[in-house]
């Protein structure tokens, strides 16, 4: 490891560290405001973390199918590798909110804002209930203009691993009616699930062409995306297995 990486993700941590209190007050300060408002101004923190983790530790990225976006709002479903595709995908795709547990609500400071963009916040223990929160929170946001982000393995997985797909982002997608974007990305190649030092380096954000839940059950969904994210990390990711 070379030296420079540690001070660098030192900066980069104290920059964070400024930064996230004074934008969890500005995020307080939008609750009057309708919820795209505030998601414009509040995802702001996110693009200042983007081009900051770039400056500080030469962490870049590349989009590649970014004509594959629809100008419709859609259900984004992606592998998660890390923390910074939760930034950068404020800056590439248009406004979204998440489908997340509700405790990350509960952080300070960066819990306080996230509760402000609209977040489908759920138990994951609810089972039905959660479905169902899930799925009206879900037909909501759409309306809204919100295009809706989760991640089927439902936590971060190690590069050159693959979890279980869930189908809950499929059986939304049917149920809404809205279409399906997948996502591929090498991020965890550079920044590490839970580590604090990022590598510097280019990470590759592949999104594929829509696809349509119309006349297919949402395992068969599940199915298509899993085949697809799976294959284009095996192209992308240098831990293929």
């Amino acid at each position: 490891m070379k030296p420079g990486i540690a001070v660098r993700s030192c900066l980069f941590a104290l920059f964070q560290t400024v930064i996230t209190p004074l934008f969890a007050v500005i995020a307080l300060g939008t609750f009057p405001f309708a919820p795209l408002t505030r998601y414009r101004i509040i995802s702001t923190w996110a693009r200042i973390n983007i081009a900051a983790v770039r400056i500080l530790c030469g962490i870049r990225y590349r989009v590649i199918g970014s004509e594959h976006i629809p100008r419709e709002p859609c259900i984004i479903l992606s592998k998660h590798q890390s923390a910074w595709e939760t930034l950068a995908y404020q800056v590439i795709f248009p406004p979204q909110v998440w489908v997340l547990k509700r405790e990350l609500l509960w952080v300070p400071f960066f819990g306080w804002g996230l509760a402000m963009l609209s977040p489908i916040a759920i138990d994951r223990r609810a089972g039905t209930r959660a479905l169902k929160q899930t799925l009206a929170q879900g037909r909501e946001r759409l309306k809204q203009g919100f295009s809706i982000v989760m991640f089927p393995e439902g936590t971060r997985i190690a590069p050159g691993k693959r979890g279980k797909y869930h189908p809950g982002g499929a059986w939304l997608a049917v149920k809404t009616a809205a279409p399906v974007l997948p996502v591929a990305h090498n991020a965890g190649e550079f920044w590490r699930r839970n580590a604090f030092l990022k590598h510097p380096g280019l990470i590759t954000v592949s999104i594929g062409a829509p696809i349509s839940p119309h006349n297919v059950s949402a395992e068969h969904l599940n199915w298509q995306v899993e085949h697809w994210i799976e294959s284009e990390m095996q192209r992308i990711g240098t831990h293929a297995s």
